[in-house]
């Protein structure tokens, strides 16, 4: 990859805008910044700039999203998932489709809104379950490990719960930032980033401390209500970003 001004500004901007993402809902969405970054290079590689750089931003946005906004039992139910989903992730890598894998999830996400939606576009807590639980951190583990896209299975089985704003941000960030921290050596391992790539992510380091505190200020800004909804809206912007990588990845 070629170093270039317009490389750098791009990236260094789709790396801000995933920094405002943890920031303001604690992870989950970082995908949205994503597409900027494939202007200037190809996925794999744009996987292993971020792999290590996702570490950085959750252990920064961790400044913010402290002990006390964990979920700890919905954690307990929901890693053990997250981490044998990202170890079968890695195995299955190079044989898993993952265009169809991004059109499952796109249309699982679309349907879970869509029920949402036709349930009046209010937060209606449900139970607790340690089935969905545990399928929901497999299944955030595969995707995040193969695409980036762990959020949507994670956000399924949250966001029914109605936690607190706080709660529901801070549980979100620290399972990602267990799970970003898991992925990284799997994802260093299969991408080899050049010379370049780890320059690019230097820079892109002076993104992380402004992105992250500019999304936590819009966080405080916000109520419980606008909170949830706008977390329902990013979900059908990362379905259809994942519905587009699939139905693409098929016609090229």
């Amino acid at each position: 990859m070629e170093l270039t001004v317009a490389t750098i500004l791009v990236t260094f901007a789709g790396v801000f805008l995933i920094c405002f993402m943890k920031g303001a809902f604690g992870g989950g969405f970082s995908i949205v910044g994503i597409p900027l970054l494939s202007l200037v290079m190809d996925p794999v590689t744009a996987g292993g700039l971020l792999a290590p750089l996702f570490i950085a931003m959750d252990l920064f946005a961790l400044r913010y999203w402290k002990p006390s906004t964990w979920s700890k039992q919905d954690l307990l139910l929901l890693l053990p998932g997250l981490v044998t989903g990202i170890g079968l992730g890695y195995l299955l890598f190079r044989f898993l489709d993952h265009r169809a894998i991004a059109i499952a999830m796109a249309a699982t996400t679309l349907i879970f809104v869509a029920l949402w939606l036709a349930a009046g576009a209010e937060v209606i807590t449900r139970p607790r379950s340690t089935p969905k639980a545990i399928t929901a951190g497999l299944a955030s583990g595969v995707t995040t490990m193969v695409a980036h896209s762990g959020g949507p299975p994670l956000a399924m089985y949250l966001l029914p719960l109605g936690l607190s704003k706080e709660v529901y941000a801070g549980t979100t960030s620290l399972f990602f930032t267990v799970g970003n921290a898991t992925k990284a050596v799997p994802w260093l391992l299969l991408v080899k980033p050049t010379g370049n790539v780890w320059t690019l992510m230097a820079i892109c380091l002076l993104a992380i401390p402004a992105g992250v505190w500019a999304g936590w200020r819009l966080h405080g800004g916000l109520d419980q209500r606008q909170i949830y909804r706008v977390c329902y809206g990013l979900l059908v912007v990362t379905a259809l970003k994942l519905l587009w990588d699939g139905v693409s990845g098929y016609l090229m």
